[in-house]
């Protein structure tokens, strides 16, 4: 698999330097709203297909599901997952909080995770039994012991307002039980951080494959536990999903699964 995260990283960094070259020209980018509070740019599109020609030109046989061009199918037992620019809203505010996020799995098993973040030039990689490294430092989620004095992170409903009572519930809950918990805007960021210790446990409702993917991989190979609201592996179909550092889990999804019990969520 070393070839292919060299493949994975290159094409990341080929999207970040498309991301910060157009950072100074925001006002000229065209814009389109996919949906309430859900936004693309042509900087996306440019990045997304900066990636997708370089996965193509080294593996042509290969699969990829992108959050711009959706699900390119090619008969074979690798996916690529993409999203190449998480935290666009951040991006198109000039709030430097965004990042690139590139997964692969190979007979639905995911076995590499790439997120590049164009701004600090941080790079987190990992891929399946070879550990976690920033920067080719080996990193590894914290030590915390539960929930008190954790820090840690989360996504707010935006384009769906259906599930934002029991969100609320959920964070009422863990506000009372942490040393603090914070949103910076971009999932694929917030998994990276947990990842290298910086925060101790994130959770969030109904997002996608591509914002999670390469997280997911990077938190397992650094130490971390991953699962969805019914401590199940299906976080990349269902979208939600509970990742923390092992002795921060078991209390995080206790209290997850208690309100979400409580709501029609699970139901949806």
């Amino acid at each position: 698999m070393h070839a292919m995260v060299n493949i994975a990283v290159r094409a990341a960094r080929a999207a970040g330097d498309i991301i910060v070259r157009n950072m100074d020209r925001l006002d000229r980018l065209k814009i389109i709203t996919k949906r309430n509070h859900d936004f693309v740019s042509n900087v996306d599109n440019m990045a997304e297909q900066a990636i997708i020609n370089i996965i193509r030109e080294a593996y042509p046989d290969h699969g990829i599901l992108a959050e711009e061009s959706g699900k390119l199918s090619k008969d074979s037992e690798f996916q690529w997952i993409i999203d190449p620019l998480d935290g666009t809203t951040n991006y198109l505010h000039g709030f430097p909080q965004f990042a690139v996020s590139i997964a692969l799995k190979h007979k639905n098993r995911l076995e590499i995770g790439v997120i590049y973040d164009p701004v600090s030039q941080e790079l987190f990689t990992a891929s399946r039994g070879n550990g976690a490294t920033l920067n080719d430092k080996k990193i590894r989620v914290s030590s915390q012991k539960g929930l008190n004095n954790a820090l840690l992170g989360t996504g707010f409903p935006y384009y769906d307002q259906s599930y934002v009572d029991v969100y609320l519930a959920t964070m009422k809950a863990l506000m009372q039980n942490t040393a603090g918990i914070r949103r910076p805007g971009s999932a694929a960021l917030d998994l990276a951080w947990l990842a290298a210790g910086r925060i101790d446990g994130f959770w969030e409702f109904n997002l996608n494959a591509w914002d999670v993917a390469a997280g997911a991989i990077i938190i397992r190979e650094a130490g971390g536990i991953v699962s969805d609201f019914e401590n199940k592996d299906g976080y990349l179909e269902n979208g939600d999903i509970v990742a923390a550092a092992p002795k921060v889990f078991p209390e995080m999804i206790r209290i997850i699964q208690e309100k979400v019990k409580n709501s029609d969520y699970l139901k949806k």
